[in-house]
């Protein structure tokens, strides 16, 4: 998994609340087991019309949004299913910070196994953010993990709170299995010992 240290891009304002896993990628998407090549079904029914031609009136349609690294969004980002596709296909848009005052659970989650940065601030603070965020493509903020700020396009600072754990698997680019694999060593003279013991299980 990629380091998340540092990160400036273009922030993308959708100032809508509820926008479940549904919306983020649809049902019809699910059948890959890829983690890529979803980016260009993100938001599909938001994105397109019936005739697959884009709406030009969607965010990440619009020319200063199309290389969005930060989506600035409303409350309860991320509710429904619980499908890992809707972080693969963030990633693989190329988002990999997404804003709001609260996340479902689940996504919140997925979100930290698969190197996106989910960050909860206040109504005041996302207010903030998403005036920065309309700003076209002015609208750069800068989140800065190790510190736990986000810095704006006019050198406003926002700070935010986050599980020390996940801050340090996301600095390290350490998934689920990247942790284990820090455990290697201990898991070898686990099992070496485990043969010893019961040597009839390795037969």
């Amino acid at each position: 998994m990629e380091k998340f240290t540092t990160l400036t891009g273009v922030a993308a304002p959708l100032p809508m609340i509820n926008v479940d896993t549904d919306k983020i990628i649809p049902k019809q998407f699910l059948k890959t087991i890829k983690r890529t090549g979803l980016g260009v079904s993100l938001f599909f029914e938001m994105r397109y019309d019936d005739d697959g031609n884009e709406k030009p009136d969607f965010v990440l349609n619009k020319p200063a949004y199309r290389q969005s690294k930060i989506l600035v969004a409303g409350d309860n980002f991320g509710c429904g299913s619980s499908r890992e596709h809707a972080p693969w296909a963030l990633l693989d848009f190329g988002i990999r910070c997404v804003i709001s005052t609260s996340f479902a659970d689940i996504f919140y989650n997925n979100c930290f196994k698969n190197g996106i940065l989910p960050i909860a601030v206040s109504k005041e603070d996302l207010d903030k953010l998403m005036d920065d965020a309309e700003r076209g493509a002015n609208a750069t903020l800068t989140v800065d993990l190790a510190a736990q700020e986000i810095t704006g396009p006019d050198g406003g600072c926002v700070k935010f709170e986050l599980d020390p754990f996940r801050k340090h698997c996301l600095l390290e680019g350490l998934d689920e299995i990247g942790l284990t694999m820090q455990r290697g060593k201990e898991i070898e003279g686990f099992e070496e010992k485990q043969k010893a013991a019961q040597p009839w299980l390795y037969g």
